[in-house]
Order: C-alpha cells, then sequence, then structure tokens
C-alpha cells in the first residue's frame, strides 16, 4: 500500500537516522537518487515520445525533394529525406520542426503523430533545386559537381522546331551546332568543347530515357514529348559513359504521366517558310555584259550577243527565264501533336501522336513524320515497379529534286522547255557541261526511314535504402532509298536505278544496383552498372543501267544491261561495369568518385579490349557556412572541381585489329576476274582514344537571386589518336591503324541570368551564354612534324584553311612574270612568303589562314512579361570562323555559266583588287576563304497565357497561343546563301539548300 505523504512534510526525513547514515545520505546518496530520479523521468520521457512520417515535395511541381533537412527545432535530433522525399523521426508531443534545403525557403511546424505529413517547399532559387539528369540517375543542382548544363525548358515549349538540336542552337554554353544544310529533315550537326579527335566521330552521344540512342538521327525525337535536356561536359560527368563519352553527353528525357486526373494536351503550329537570304545569279543585261567582258579577255572575235544556240534564239525572241524562282516554291511546315497523361499512385501514363510536315522552299525538298510514343510506369506492389518506353516513327522524304546549284549556273537566256513541253536537258545548247536545273524533279525517288524503339525496366526495392533496376532496350532502323534517272531526266545511259537497303539493329540489357542512406549530416549513395549490348547493320545496294524504256523504273533491276552490286555486315558487342559513389556531408562538401570499365569487340587479341575510365570532382557549397550568413548579398556560392578520364571508341572501325584486303577485277584468259590485294596491316594492340580533362566551376547567385550563372573553364587533352600511316610498297600492304597523335582543347564558359526588372505586372530577364575554345593539335606520328598533305599542322586546330594569301590582283601594267611566272592582269595576286621571289606550290608559299570551327560562340535571350504576355528575343553569334566559299568559285567556268550577281570581276576598265577576271585559270587550287563569322537574330515568339478565371469556365487546363519568327536577320561579311551552310561545286548537289526564313503560329491547348 502507498501512502500518501501530508502536505508540507519532506519527502524523507534523515533526522530519524543515525548520525553517520544521515551524513553519507546527505552528501552520496541525494546525489544517487537525483540520477536515478533523472533517468526514470528520461525513460518516461521517451516513452511518451511518437514517431513521426512524412514526404517533402516542391509546391510547383509537386515532384519529391530528397536530402532535406527535418529536425526538432533547438535540438540535435533530426534526418533527411531520401530520394522519394520520405522521412521518419521519433520526436516528442508537440514537437516543433525545422525544415531546411539548400534553394527552398525554410518552414517551421508542428510535428503531426497521427497522420504522415506533406510538407510543401517554396523555391528560393529555381535553378539550385532543379533535379538534373547525370547519367544513370538524377540529381538536385546544388549537389552537381560536374559540369553539366541544361536547356531551357521555355525554349522547349515555346519554340516552333522539329529537331531538339534546333532548340539547342546558341543557347548552351560549350555546344556548338550548326546546321550545315537546311534540307526538310536533316538534323544539324553538335559539337561538345571542340575536336577530340581526327578519324573518329566528334559528336556526342546521345542518350533517352537512359538508354543509348546511337547511330539514329534526333529529328525522329518530336519535341513536343521532350521534357529536359541536359548536358554532361567535363570529363568526370562523362566517364560514367566511358568510351562513347570523351565528346560529351546529351541526355534527354521525355514526359511522363502524374498523379491526377488525366490531361489531354493538344499542341500545333503551321507557318511559312521562305529564302532567308537570296544570292542570286546575274539578270539578263549583266549577263551579257559578262559575256562582252569574256570576250575581250579571251581573245573572241565574234558577233554574238549570248555564246550558244538555244540562248541565241531567246535572246532574238526576248525570252528570258529567272531559273531561281523557277525552282522555288512557297515552304510550309507544320506540326500537331495529341498527348493524353495522368495516372494514380499505382499506375502513370503518357501517351502521344505526333505528325510533322514540312514542304521546302525548292521544288521536290519535302519530309514526313509521323510517331506515337507511349511511356507507362507502374506500381505492382510495394517493393517492384515496372514500365515500358515505346516510340514508333516513319520518316518520309519522298520525290524528285530541283538544284539549286544548276539553277545559279544557266543562262538567264536559257531554253526551259522543249515545244513538245518536255524540259530541255541542256538549256543552253550548245553547251552541255550544265543541265537543267529541273530534271530532279523528274527521278522516280524515295527516301524513307523507320526508326522502332522499346525500352522495358523493373524496379525492385527489397529493403530500405537499396534498390535493383534492369533495363532493356531493342531498336530497328530500316532504311530504303530508290532512284530511278530516266531518258527526260537525261540520263545518256538509257536509264539508271539505284537500291539500296539498310537495316541496324542494337539490344541493350543494363543491371543497376543502388544504395542511398541518411544519417545525421551525412547522405551517400552508391550506384553500380552491369550492362552489355549488340549493334548489328547490314546493307546492300544496286546500280543498274541500260532499259530497255523507262516504264518500270527501278522495278526491273534484272532487266538492265548492266548491273553492280555492293553489301556489308558489320556486328559489335559491348559488355561494361560501373561505380559511382556521391557523398555529401551537410550540404556543404560534396565528393563524387566515378569508375567505368568498357570492353569492345572491335579490338583485336592484345591486351587493349577493355579500358578503365575513372573519375573524381569535388563540391563545396561555400553559401552554406556558418560564416557566410552575415554576407547577405550572396545567396548562392559553389565551387566545383573535377579531374577524370573517358574514351572515344568510334574511330576504330570493326575488323581493322586485323590484315584486311580489297577486291580487284583482273583479265584473265579474255575475261574478268575478281580476286583480292593487301590494304591495310591489321594491329592487334590497337585500342580506343583517351581523353584526359579537367575542370573547374564556380556557380553563384547575388542580390537575392536576381543575378546567377556559372563560370568554367576547362582543359582536355587526348592521347592515342587513331591515325592511319602509310606504308612502303615493299610491306605489300599501303597503310597501317595505329595510336599515336595528341590534341588538345582549353576552354572558358559563362552562362548568367539576370532578373532585371521584377514587377507584379511587368518583369524583364535575360539569359547569356558566351563561350570560347582552343583546340590545338600536340603530335601526330611521334617526330613532332606536319602532315601537310592532310592539311594537320602541329600547334594548330584539327581543321583550318591552309592556303595561299591573297594581297590582290594583278593590275595591267605590272609584270608579274619574276613572282608568279604563270600570272597574267586579271590574275589573282598572292604572298611571297618565304621571299625566293617565285610562288610555288610546295608548301613555302601557303600558311594558315584561320580554322573551320569558331574561336568563341554566344547567345543572348531577353524575355520580357507584361501581365499574361510573353516576348522571347533570341540572339546567337558565332565569330573566329574561316571557310572556303565555294559559291564564288567559278572554276574557269567564266564565260560558259552563269555567275552570281553583284560579285564583280577584274576587267581593264575597273582593275578590281579583289576579285579576278573571267579567264583566270584557278591553276594553284585557291580556295576563296572567306571570313564566315555572322550574328544572327535567331527567333523571337511573342506568346500570349490566358488566365485561369476564364480556363474554368472554358473547362480547359492550359491555352496558349503564340507567333514566331526564325532566322529573321543575319549580319556577315560572308558571300553566298549563309555562312552556315556548306555548298558544293561538283558532284553530290542535293546539300545545296539555302537558309530558311519561318514565320509560325500556334497554340497549346490542355483539357481536364
Amino acid at each position: 500500500m502507498i501512502k500518501l505523504r501530508p502536505p508540507g512534510k519532506p519527502a524523507f526525513d534523515n533526522r530519524a537516522l543515525p548520525a553517520g547514515f544521515a551524513v553519507i545520505f546527505s552528501r552520496r546518496s541525494r546525489a544517487m537518487l537525483s540520477c536515478i530520479l533523472l533517468l526514470l523521468v528520461s525513460v518516461s520521457a521517451r516513452a511518451q515520445n511518437k514517431m513521426v512520417t512524412g514526404k517533402v515535395i516542391d509546391v510547383t511541381t509537386n515532384e519529391p525533394v530528397p536530402g532535406v533537412s527535418v529536425r526538432v527545432k533547438n535540438t540535435t535530433n533530426g534526418t533527411v529525406t531520401d530520394g522519394q522525399g520520405t522521412f521518419k523521426l521519433s520526436v516528442a508531443s508537440g514537437a516543433l520542426l525545422e525544415i531546411t534545403s539548400i534553394g527552398y525557403q525554410p518552414s517551421e511546424l508542428p510535428a503531426n503523430t497521427n497522420q504522415p505529413m506533406q510538407i510543401k517547399l517554396s523555391t528560393l532559387n529555381k535553378d539550385l533545386t532543379e533535379v538534373v539528369v547525370v547519367g544513370y540517375g538524377t540529381a538536385k543542382r546544388s549537389d552537381v559537381t560536374g559540369s553539366v548544363s541544361s536547356l531551357s525548358k521555355e525554349r522547349l515549349s515555346e519554340l516552333p522546331v522539329g529537331d531538339v538540336l534546333q532548340a539547342m542552337q546558341g543557347a548552351v554554353a560549350g555546344v556548338n551546332i550548326s546546321a550545315g544544310t537546311a534540307v526538310p529533315g536533316e538534323s544539324p550537326s553538335v559539337l561538345v568543347r571542340g575536336v577530340n579527335s581526327i578519324n573518329g566521330q566528334t559528336s556526342p552521344l546521345i542518350v533517352i530515357d537512359g538508354i543509348p540512342f546511337e547511330n539514329a538521327s534526333l529529328s525522329d525525337i518530336s519535341t513536343s514529348d521532350v521534357a529536359s535536356v541536359d548536358v554532361l561536359k567535363d570529363v568526370s560527368a562523362t566517364a560514367i559513359y566511358g568510351t562513347r563519352g570523351a565528346n560529351g553527353v546529351i541526355l534527354i528525357t521525355t514526359k511522363r504521366g502524374k498523379t491526377g486526373k488525366a490531361a489531354i494536351t493538344f499542341n500545333t503550329y503551321a507557318g511559312y517558310e521562305s529564302f532567308a537570304h537570296s544570292f542570286k545569279p546575274m539578270g539578263p543585261d549583266e549577263y551579257v555584259q559578262k559575256y562582252a567582258d569574256y570576250k575581250q579577255q579571251a581573245g573572241i572575235n565574234n558577233d554574238l550577243i549570248v555564246p550558244n544556240l538555244y540562248e541565241q534564239q531567246n535572246y532574238e525572241a526576248g525570252i528570258t527565264t529567272d531559273w531561281l524562282k523557277k525552282i522555288q516554291q512557297q515552304g510550309f511546315i507544320q506540326n500537331h501533336t495529341m498527348s493524353i497523361s495522368g495516372g494514380n499512385e499505382d499506375v502513370k501514363y503518357y501517351i502521344s501522336g505526333d505528325y510533322f510536315s514540312q514542304k521546302g522552299v525548292i521544288k521536290g525538298y519535302q519530309n514526313e513524320r509521323g510517331s506515337i510514343r507511349s511511356n507507362i510506369d507502374a506500381k505492382i506492389t510495394d517493393y517492384l515497379s515496372a514500365g515500358l518506353n515505346l516510340n514508333l516513327v516513319t520518316n518520309n522524304s519522298d520525290g524528285g529534286r530541283a538544284s539549286l546549284k544548276q539553277a545559279s549556273e544557266v543562262s538567264p537566256y536559257g531554253r526551259f522547255k522543249n515545244p513538245d513541253g518536255t524540259y530541255a536537258i541542256f538549256p543552253m545548247e550548245g553547251e552541255q557541261a550544265i543541265k537543267s536545273p529541273m530534271l530532279g524533279l523528274l527521278n522516280e525517288r524515295n527516301d524513307r526511314r523507320q526508326n522502332i524503339i522499346a525500352n522495358v525496366y523493373a524496379e525492385l526495392k527489397p529493403f530500405k535504402d537499396f534498390k535493383y533496376r534492369i533495363n532493356a532496350g531493342y531498336t530497328y532502323t530500316p532504311t530504303l532509298f530508290q532512284n530511278y534517272q530516266g531518258r527526260l531526266a537525261g540520263d545518256i545511259a538509257g536509264g539508271t536505278a539505284t537500291v539500296t537497303n539498310s537495316e541496324r539493329k542494337r539490344w541493350i540489357v543494363e543491371n543497376i544496383i543502388s544504395y542511398e542512406k541518411n544519417w545525421n549530416k551525412n547522405h551517400i549513395d552508391i550506384t553500380g552498372l552491369y550492362s552489355a549490348q549488340e549493334n548489328k547493320q547490314t546493307s546492300s545496294s544496286t546500280t543498274a543501267s541500260g532499259f530497255i524504256n523507262d516504264a518500270l523504273v527501278f522495278n526491273n533491276l534484272q532487266g538492265a544491261n548492266t548491273v553492280s552490286a555492293a553489301s556489308e555486315a558489320i556486328s559489335t558487342q559491348m559488355v561494361s561495369q560501373m561505380l559511382r559513389i556521391n557523398y555529401n556531408f551537410d550540404s556543404k562538401y560534396l565528393i563524387t568518385a566515378t569508375a567505368r570499365r568498357d570492353g569492345y569487340s572491335a579490338f583485336g587479341s592484345g591486351t587493349n579490349k577493355y579500358g578503365l575510365f575513372p573519375s573524381v570532382a569535388l563540391g563545396w557549397n561555400i553559401s552554406n557556412e556558418d560564416f557566410m550568413k552575415s554576407v547577405s548579398f550572396i545567396n548562392n556560392l559553389k565551387l566545383r572541381g573535377s579531374y577524370g578520364l573517358s574514351g572515344n571508341q568510334s574511330a576504330v572501325i570493326p575488323n581493322s585489329t586485323i590484315s584486311t584486303f580489297s577486291t580487284i577485277s583482273i583479265p584473265s584468259n579474255g575475261r574478268p576476274t575478281t580476286g583480292v590485294i593487301a590494304d591495310v596491316l591489321g594491329n592487334h594492340d590497337l585500342k580506343w582514344e583517351s581523353t584526359y580533362g579537367s575542370n573547374i566551376g564556380i556557380d553563384f547567385a547575388i542580390f537575392n537571386n536576381r543575378i546567377n550563372g556559372t563560370i568554367e573553364t576547362y582543359s582536355t587533352r587526348t592521347k592515342d589518336l587513331v591515325l592511319y600511316r602509310a606504308l612502303p610498297t615493299a610491306t605489300g600492304y599501303s597503310e597501317v591503324v595505329t595510336n599515336i597523335g595528341k590534341v588538345s582543347n582549353r576552354g572558358l564558359e559563362v552562362s548568367l541570368r539576370t532578373q532585371n526588372i521584377t514587377g507584379s505586372a511587368f518583369k524583364w530577364e535575360t539569359n547569356l551564354n558566351f563561350s570560347t575554345n582552343r583546340n590545338r593539335i600536340i603530335d601526330l606520328y611521334g617526330d613532332k612534324k606536319d602532315d601537310r598533305g592532310n592539311r594537320f599542322f602541329i600547334g594548330h586546330p584539327v581543321n583550318v584553311i591552309y592556303d595561299y594569301k591573297q594581297t590582290g590582283v594583278w593590275k595591267t601594267g605590272e609584270d608579274p612574270s619574276a613572282h608568279d611566272p604563270d600570272a597574267k592582269p586579271g590574275d589573282l595576286k598572292f604572298a611571297d612568303l618565304d621571299g625566293n621571289g617565285v610562288i610555288t606550290s610546295d608548301g613555302r608559299d601557303q600558311t594558315i589562314i584561320g580554322q573551320q570551327l569558331p574561336k568563341w560562340t554566344g547567345g543572348i535571350t531577353n524575355t520580357f512579361h507584361y501581365k499574361n504576355f510573353h516576348l522571347n528575343i533570341f540572339i546567337q553569334t558565332v565569330q573566329g570562323v574561316t571557310k572556303n566559299n565555294a559559291a564564288i568559285d567559278f572554276v574557269d567556268f567564266g564565260g560558259r555559266q552563269n555567275v552570281p550577281a553583284g560579285l564583280g570581276y577584274w576587267t581593264e576598265a575597273n582593275q578590281s583588287d579583289v576579285r579576278p577576271k573571267l579567264t583566270y585559270v584557278n591553276y594553284l587550287n585557291y580556295g576563296y576563304a572567306e571570313d564566315a563569322s555572322f550574328t544572327r537574330i535567331k527567333d523571337v515568339t511573342l506568346s500570349y497565357t490566358f488566365d485561369k478565371d476564364l480556363l474554368s469556365k472554358l473547362k480547359l487546363g492550359g491555352l496558349s497561343v503564340y507567333a514566331s519568327g526564325r532566322n529573321l536577320a543575319t549580319f556577315t561579311k560572308w558571300h553566298g546563301w549563309d555562312p552556315e551552310a556548306d555548298y558544293n561545286i561538283k558532284g553530290n548537289s542535293e546539300i545545296n539548300y539555302p537558309l530558311v526564313r519561318t514565320f509560325i503560329v500556334g497554340a497549346n491547348i490542355t483539357l481536364r
């Protein structure tokens, strides 16, 4: 029985104890009793603690936020959210939680132990909280240690283009995208931080939804399906892809379903295209004067006004033809995408259909693309989920094509059509070097490509913090090209047919394990990979000529007089292992260590079939330090550094490690006999090119995040370049492939974003990027000597213009005989660089005039918001480029073809100091190099977003309309169609296609 003491009586009266016990109790036992009582109180308090669970999400995106600190206020009791944003913490009743994370507004709220909590955080700096793809996973921008740049999501959603690379052009620092041709359906070329190879591929690896997208065109991917684009640039970031990472990696993530009611989205745009700039040939009057000047210079004495029969007939009849107008048509572009997305906690889906069509500005050029995409994610149990990504694409670029090159060369007095209505094959008869630019329209031409991409995954979480994922992907890409050129199209062989079939197949299986753990202020995640893949490529081509008639075109090849065929098959395999460790202490100190090992079947039996590619990167979030709390104007300051190794396997052609032979046909007993002869000597020790690189970067945000950006500098060195060395004839082989050369790249990149005006109704922000790259050849064949024949020079970029230096034009009265014995007045004058008084072609009078890749590039985007109106203006600049200009090289046809108007030429009267005379023979093969730098108003978009109140009345989830103009104006010294475009003066001229100016209107509509 327990008795309660009376009020006011002590709990224990030691006066009743003996004196000694009283003293001991008063000094020792009292302290012991106090400890026991405190322990009992603590145990009682712990018994009263309860478990609080919850999830932290971004208030804007509703996506989980990992790495958030959840701590009981004024205590050390806390935890960190896991990769799904969830947490679990034991707290006392009535505890107050402090929730903090880099880039988010801190929050305090009482703990709720009765049910799971959902905590929403508002962003302070959107860039820091942005989730970026880093390869085999994601990370918050604040936790990234390597060089990772992202394409603005606004450019993806508001810029109507048919290719992701077109949206990236000029908008990402360190990424140089160049459209060598604007032919519908063609994708631009892309470089990340310069050229790392001479014989290998220089384009980056493309990865879509975690699966490599190799040997395919990005034009197959609808931009409406793209959710984000991230670019891995430094070696530490790209080393995770081993032998394919040296040229950078572009990671594309497509859209996926989200929990909630189904949303139906319809994106549509349409518009017109026209020549952005016309490089017109001479009109009738200029052409007549040109022929008169040509006769005088050539010493021709006749009474002809124009040189050829058909021209003379049309001149007398007053008939002229504007050939440039004849090949032109009104271009038209359109794109329509319908998608539905949604789901619940168990199944999420995104399904879309896309139709893209582009009618070119030159007759016959067109491209149609249709695609279907299905992304499905299913949560089967609490520990197992699975998904499917399916993309089916069909491309059609059928149709014969008119020729821009020939339209620029034909006389304005040339005959357009014969009396029977057929095209005149030779409009300037009897000049037969130039055909009608319309003949290509008569060709029966099919150009088709399909792409079937199927990726599946399953993800298992057998216990906390650990997961296993298996990815399996299959890609099948068949292509078909058929062409028939008949008699009416000018074929003198009685019709020529070409049929080419090819297909690419690729499968890949990736096994990925991940472990993520948070404790106290520590965070660690570990990713491991084992993968295998196989690529197969087959192609066959048949050419036949000499048919009885043109009726069956390419459908009766066996009926031809002459038939030739070729085929090939290539198969390669790769196995890989990778380990990556990310460690983060208190969101201040970051380290990433990666190692990947790749084995590639294209290498020989030596010791180099496998390669190891390690990297390490460190990060310091300086702004999170206690000593920075008093520096109020700095919102974020982060220092990053990295070093690593990545590879480039593309330079090694399969089977090049073994000795190869080529076929040859020789007569034997009066009949042709096919045999083989030695070609390339094998090298079983051949290995991939290796790129070592370092990167230092600073990320910053100041003045309440009004100004934020990144400054980075990098240096890479690629060794073991795969080069072909000539061998003495006595060996029986012409050359051997070996690892021997070295190149380097150094550069500076700046990305800056400023919020200039942040009013409630009017806002103005600016995005600016600037990048430089210095590319150099360090060594070629181990002897530090130049390779002048291939235009490779030690200490200079890989792609240079090496030519004579023009100093003017020889004038009447000047004597060039001592300086250039073959020159005459009106010929180009070149500098005597070696000072021996004579221009020679042995290299002593040639020099490096410039480089073909830009010295620096930049882009600036100004975005203005006024209430619901948005105006976006993007200007791109590319500087320090020199290119040979084939369009102004008359190639000794001055008297036999038309030439560009306004370009001019030397005459006795004008004594031009720039252009040669019409009869000039370019015997030195001078390339007419020009400055190809330019600044371009790339695109301007005006859009309007409708108010939510109006949308609710219309029962719409979203509605915006826009008008956009692209390639509006170009400022350049270049003479020609466009400084960015490639132009051929011989061979296949179908790439000769002008830059187009586009005006588009569109709408984005969401139904809910």
